[in-house]
């Protein structure tokens, strides 16, 4: 399927000025309904809205002149009027899904537009994957804007993707018609120190009157944090407390609070405005990552906001940054945000403005969901099959690949672990000391072992270490192909004979999660695009994710949305310490360190 751009404004700017001033009839018109104003922060009952060529074009307490013999005529029975909701940062492949998929998970929850960073897909197919993804984004009927990615690798010489990501990559897309921006600057080292590259993409993504994304994922709010600011990047995720929120809006970056399915970022920064009365203009609402199963059982932009609201955030504001404050920050402000003439008729019709039930959603002027359900097309790209054969792995793995071996003569040894830490990004630099059986370190109780498995170049590559929190007991192992942010292939499993069953598992069938216990395959979830997405149903995904979850639960793990926490272990920009292909990586200092330290 073609791709037919949405008209411009300046297209139709004639109707649209017409039908305002009855000159013409509208397409459809919302009669009767309580316009939310997020410009104003105002809630104004029996207002209409009349639409025409997919824009709105007028809105008062009567369109009646904008009414003609074949205008759609909807009721809004005294409900809120919401412009439709904007996700300021996400990827679509954390929802294991395409972005036509995606699209039609969302849909019925309300959310018309999309800012999203394919740099999961950009890390196994390179700028190859990033147009594929652009391509199928742009052929929705809702708004998905693409972000350039910036950092493959997102850490350069700490681990090795499929691809690499160039300055000339991200000049290249910039002129491509669905791209808003850079994609997160993941290498914040890089940018404070002036890696050449680092600038070279901000200075092409400025150049061009785009947005650079951030990622700035440390503590630090010093000197550090000012050099990071200086070199572009405009807006931030990564905040966790009220600090970080503070920090980032005083030095000019909006501050994007997400709520994902493992991130609860919202209520510890959110009080920045609450309590502290900072101005709300320069705080942005955002999931980052959310799977198949949030979207299908508890929803996503606007499951958000009722959580902002929920943690003492007046509705309107909280839906000023879901709306308005993202189109603002991304120069489209005079496109999509709100309910006002010129903008892309983008509105929810909901009942209360507080719990947010989504009971009716129009997306340029055309209504696409009804009571939760779906009501229009989500075209599908015809994916190329270089995207559904990306697992190589070299040979047939066996429990060989996994062993550890010990220092000579030793009895025990202490091993750095890596800590997982609940519902949050960062992981912990743990140490603990461990038995040796036979001449291999061993796991010992919450210990078990992880391993990264290269899978872009068949090398056969089997990087070993150990992490804490999961909980596993039994013989099981666990393995995925989506592996922040390089996607190798990350095994964790107490049992190396499982470990090797899961990872041939996952070759076999092109890529996923697997979890097996006592030789026995518990859930499969197959991702045959990339190794990161499937073009099945939303639904279809979300059920084999629960059963994924329920197996982890068997082999006794009890972490929230621990799926997220297992993807996450290789992503080398997040500190505390993370696996990589090229080794154990402390982020702290951005360096290797060694597995195994001698016992004093």
């Amino acid at each position: 399927m073609e791709y037919t751009p949405f008209p411009n404004w300046p297209d139709t700017a004639s109707r649209l000025i017409s039908v305002a001033a009855g000159r013409e009839a509208a397409d459809m018109v919302i009669r009767g309904g309580i316009w939310v104003n997020v410009h104003s922060r105002e809630i104004l009952p029996d207002h209409d809205v009349a639409i025409a060529a997919g824009r709105v074009a007028f809105v008062g307490a009567d369109a009646s002149h904008c009414i003609g013999p074949e205008t759609q005529i909807i009721e809004a029975q005294g409900r809120y009027m919401i412009p439709g909701l904007c996700d300021a940062h996400m990827h679509i492949e954390s929802g294991m899904l395409t972005p036509a998929e995606f699209a039609r998970a969302v849909i019925p929850h309300g959310t018309t537009s999309m800012f999203t960073d394919p740099h999961e897909i950009a890390n196994v197919l390179g700028l190859e994957g990033v147009r594929l993804m652009h391509d199928e984004a742009l052929m929705q009927p809702v708004n998905i804007f693409t972000q350039m990615p910036s950092c493959a690798p997102s850490a350069p010489g700490l681990e090795t993707t499929g691809y690499e990501i160039t300055a000339e990559d991200v000049a290249e897309a910039m002129s491509w018609p669905g791209i808003i921006g850079l994609g997160e600057m993941m290498n914040f080292p890089g940018v404070i120190h002036g890696d050449p590259k680092m600038l070279a993409e901000i200075a092409a993504t400025q150049r061009a009157g785009k947005t650079v994304g951030g990622h700035y994922a440390s503590p630090d709010l010093g000197s550090d944090f000012s050099a990071y600011v200086a070199g572009g990047p405009a807006d931030d995720h990564e905040g966790t407390c009220e600090a970080d929120a503070i920090a980032r809006v005083r030095q000019g970056m909006r501050s994007m609070m997400r709520l994902g399915s493992a991130w609860y970022d919202v209520e510890s920064q959110i009080t920045a405005v609450t309590q502290k009365g900072l101005d709300p203009r320069n705080f942005i609402l955002c999931t980052d990552d959310c799977h198949s199963g949030t979207l299908v059982n508890e929803g996503h932009m606007n499951r958000v906001v009722r959580h902002a609201i929920a943690c003492g955030c007046d509705p309107l504001i909280a839906l000023q940054m879901a709306t308005i404050n993202t189109a603002t920050h991304f120069g489209l402000e005079r496109e999509i945000g709100s309910i006002t003439p010129g903008r892309r008729a983008d509105i929810i019709l909901s009942s209360d403005l507080t719990d947010l039930p989504v009971e009716s959603v129009i997306a340029r002027g055309q209504i696409v969901a009804e009571n939760g359900i779906a009501t229009v097309d989500c075209p599908h790209l015809n994916w190329p099959s270089k995207a559904r054969n990306t697992v190589h792995l070299g040979h047939a793995l066996t429990s060989t690949d996994f062993e550890i071996a010990a220092p000579a003569g030793a009895n025990r040894v202490r091993a750095n672990v890596i800590g997982v830490v609940e519902n949050q990004a960062p992981t912990q630099a743990l140490k603990a000391e461990l038995p040796i059986i036979e001449g291999l370190v061993e796991g010992d109780g919450d210990v078990c072992q992880i391993a990264l498995v290269e899978r872009h170049r068949a090398t056969g590559g089997v990087t070993n270490a150990f992490v804490s929190g999961f909980g596993y007991q039994g013989r099981m192992a666990m393995a995925s192909t989506v592996a922040h942010d390089s996607h190798h292939m990350i095994v964790v499993g107490t049992d190396r004979a499982q470990m090797a069953l899961a990872a041939n598992r996952l070759a076999e069938v092109g890529g996923g999660i697997t979890v097996f216990r006592d030789g026995e395959e518990l859930a499969l979830v197959e991702l045959p695009i990339a190794g990161l997405m499937s073009d099945s149903p939303a639904a279809e995904v979300a059920a084999k994710a629960e059963q994924m979850a329920e197996a982890m639960k068997a082999c006794g793990c009890q972490l929230n949305n621990a799926y997220m926490q297992h993807s996450l272990l290789a992503l080398v920009v997040i500190p505390e310490l993370r696996i990589s292909d090229l080794g154990l990586v402390d982020v702290r200092t951005f360096e290797k360190i060694d597995l195994l330290e001698p016992l004093a």
